[in-house]
């Protein structure tokens, strides 16, 4: 999944040109996994808005948990920029890192800068743009009925594996206008890819998606239709087939997970939160609600890698090196004090949260906005059909899954009165 990444030796302690100090703090263990808001305070506290941390293998980085902090970067792409070949860490890293497939440069819109960033971005800004968002919420309560009827008759699902990882997914496949006799095929791929299971193998995978894409492209040119793939071919742009295979890749991927997590931990909330559980009945009115707090309080895309300073500069009153890793610690600045000393009860129907991004590379307009139209139907659909569903554990045994960069369950098993397809 990537392209051309150095390679270099196993680390075992950081390199002395490092930024690390002797308070890096190591990202993972069950802390960041199951109470990293906690952790983030803790950070926040010892290190200011800009902590010092370290990577997989002890490979440095700065964590920024300020919200202001997040704007300023975000904001100066002169500054801390996108390609993460200027990383000045890349000797010391080893050739099956695990965050390769994170850091690694590709040649997709992720990684592109200025003038060519705005080139590929404005074509999917483009092409998402006339996406017919009251054909996309009709699409996605055909779909999620679809996936209720599977096992509405049982009483009982996990309705991550069985609903929110897969109803995205299907979305973002339907408005790239993919065959639905295709769709099988590539939803199994994607996921292989992009979620690997044991005894999946996530390259062979990526590398069928790839194909997949390609092909499309093949067939939308044949014959056009009203979906992103054609409208990304026929953009004056005129991007060359890599570059749309690689883009429709990225626009898939980012519709995904982050939604099917948006979409789990919305019901999550909203199956815990007495405020949320006496309206369950009817739902409607809260779903909206419980989806912008969750984007405050559990935001799908934790934290991002990342950003590359162009030079030498100073941030939060900490040193950066030129070529020295920064990520955007999304959730921490969503939850920063100095913006938000109220806490959870300021949060209200502000939609001032970091969670997609900020500045020229964050999430590309629409995409929130197709994102919360999937998330929402997948949330009222599954509260109106199952109006009585509950939890069938404690929500203290729902279990997060092993990641500091993505927030969302590993499973969430529920119950309720069985029913017929609808």
């Amino acid at each position: 999944m990537t392209d051309h990444v150095p390679a270099g030796p196993a680390l075992s302690a950081p390199p002395p040109t490092c930024p690390a100090d002797p308070g890096a703090v190591a990202l993972g263990g069950l802390g960041f996994q199951q109470a990293p808001a906690r952790l983030y305070q803790e950070l926040r506290l010892a290190h200011g808005p800009v902590a010092p941390v370290l990577l997989d293998g002890g490979v440095p980085a700065w964590l920024v948990l300020g919200y202001r902090e997040l704007h300023y970067v975000t904001s100066h792409d002169e500054l801390f920029a996108r390609d993460s070949r200027r990383w000045n860490q890349w000797e010391n890293i080893p050739a099956d890192w695990p965050l390769l497939p994170f850091v690694g440069y590709q040649p997709s819109v992720l990684f592109t800068e200025g003038a060519e960033h705005r080139r590929r971005s404005g074509v999917i800004s483009d092409a998402l743009a006339e996406v017919d968002q009251f054909e996309l919420k009709r699409q996605c309560e055909e779909v999620a009925d679809r996936l209720i009827n599977a096992f509405a008759g049982r009483g009982r699902a996990d309705l991550m594996a069985a609903y929110a990882h897969r109803l995205p997914l299907l979305a973002a496949i339907w408005m790239c206008g993919l065959p639905e006799s295709q769709t099988a095929d590539m939803v199994r791929d994607l996921i292989a890819s992009l979620d690997a299971a044991e005894g999946d193998d996530p390259v062979a995978a990526y590398l069928r998606v790839q194909q997949r894409v390609q092909a499309l492209l093949e067939q939308k040119r044949a014959v056009p239709g009203p979906d992103v793939t054609s409208r990304m071919l026929a953009h004056p742009a005129r991007l060359a087939d890599p570059e749309i295979v690689q883009d429709l890749i990225t626009v898939i991927a980012a519709a995904q997970q982050p939604t099917a997590n948006w979409i789990g931990n919305a019901l999550r909330l909203m199956l815990t939160d007495d405020r949320f559980a006496v309206t369950l009945s009817g739902g409607r009115g809260s779903v909206g609600q419980a989806l912008n707090e969750v984007l405050w309080e559990d935001t799908p895309t934790q934290n991002f890698v990342g950003r590359w300073a162009t030079r030498d500069t100073r941030l939060g009153g900490r040193q950066i090196r030129q070529g020295d890793c920064v990520l955007l610690g999304l959730a921490a600045a969503n939850t920063d004090p100095e913006v938000r000393p109220d806490g959870p009860a300021g949060v209200g129907g502000n939609s001032a949260h970091v969670s997609f991004s900020h500045g020229e590379h964050r999430c590309p307009y629409p995409a929130p906005e197709l994102a919360e139209a999937i998330a929402g139907t997948a949330v009222e659909v599954l509260l109106d059909r199952l109006p009585d569903v509950e939890l069938s554990v404690p929500p203290r045994e729902l279990v997060w899954r092993p990641s500091i960069w993505m927030r969302g369950l590993e499973a969430l098993p529920v119950h309720f009165t069985s029913a017929h397809a609808g």
